[in-house]
């Protein structure tokens, strides 16, 4: 059981981190805090608003950044929102705990913020707005960024610009003890048109988002080629494979209602976030969650194991209960 205090200071923590506005990232140059109201959508929005303005992009990641952080450099940061010496000894405490492996053992630890912890977050938060935030204000004032927790997307008005910050960056990176990995850090073209293809990248992720070229459509009807996020690759892997999971199919003994309790709020959740930036991209996904009560329904009524039985009884009751699960608002097709 954690002690009242050790949670006291957890909180204290982050409150402080709260109070000066550094709870979760950036999102202006002169940047704007996130602040606990924000969300994610509103990093994504204003990323996707910047790629517009500007075609240049830097796609940061930080190479095992929660096992490499400098716990001198974290304990500055802590000590910078608050002089309560108690709090910053917990910190300390918190750091230094060390690692249980499967077998049981104890590794011992000299950098990182312990994985899990309520208040690695953070204390990692706290550390990125000196060693990048505030530092990049500073050195390229007039560079705009995006940083929700380690994920950072800056924004360049040309490639040599894009170059320059990049590699400044990485010079810092090195001065504070972590560094981009080789392979995931990159510079990408966001223009609408096709005149840097031939020399960088063309898409780039943010929090579970690709943003790449899509076809977008005017106030007027009008198709035109736009720069803009939709739910990345990974993401859509990861929700499949958790919908293959569940094998709707071999639950014969459920019923509708017993499905719509299991799956509406994770199906839900998916659609409020993967969903607000160009939702068609989820379609072939839910689409897939109606294959699979296809396949249930006709294993558990042997009257409607004909197709076209079976097609007649679905769209009747998909016409009677269009919100009856969650994703049948967006899609009741199968195909």
């Amino acid at each position: 059981m954690e002690s009242p205090l050790r949670r006291r200071g957890a909180r204290r923590v982050r409150e402080a981190a709260r109070g000066n506005g550094w709870s979760k990232g950036q999102y202006r140059a002169p940047s704007r805090p996130h602040r606990p109201n924000r969300r994610a959508h509103d990093a994504i929005a204003a990323c996707r608003q910047r790629c517009w303005n500007r075609k240049w992009v830097i796609d940061l990641d930080v190479s095992a950044f929660f096992d490499s952080v400098r716990w001198d450099l974290v304990i500055k940061a802590v000590q910078a929102h608050t002089d309560a010496a108690w709090v910053i000894l917990y910190v300390q405490r918190w750091l230094a705990a060390p690692l249980r492996l499967p077998d049981g053992t104890l590794q011992q630890r000299d950098r990182g913020t312990p994985q899990g912890s309520a208040v690695s977050p953070v204390l990692a938060n706290l550390f990125l707005h000196y060693a990048f935030d505030a530092w990049l204000t500073r050195t390229f004032r007039g560079v705009q960024f995006e940083r929700y927790a380690d994920d950072v997307v800056v924004h360049c008005g040309s490639q040599r610009q894009a170059r320059d910050v990049l590699r400044a960056i990485g010079d810092r990176m090195r001065q504070v003890g972590l560094r981009l990995h080789p392979d995931k850090t990159q510079i990408v073209y966001c223009g609408r048109d096709r005149g840097g293809d031939q020399i960088a990248a063309t898409s780039f992720s943010f929090l579970g988002f690709t943003f790449q070229r899509r076809a977008a459509r005017d106030r007027n009807g009008k198709i035109f080629t736009s720069f803009l996020p939709a739910v990345s690759k990974a993401a859509l892997k990861k929700m499949s494979m958790e919908v293959r999971s569940w094998r709707i199919h071999m639950h014969i003994g459920y019923t509708f209602d017993e499905f719509a309790r299991w799956i509406n709020p994770i199906v839900r959740g998916w659609m409020q976030y993967y969903g607000t930036f160009y939702k068609t991209e989820l379609y072939p996904l839910l689409r897939r969650i109606n294959y699979y009560l296809m396949r249930w329904v006709r294993k558990k009524f042997r009257r409607l194991r004909t197709f076209k039985k079976f097609h007649r009884r679905w769209k009747q009751i998909t016409t009677a209960y269009p919100l009856y699960f969650a994703h049948w608002k967006w899609v009741h097709s199968i195909w």
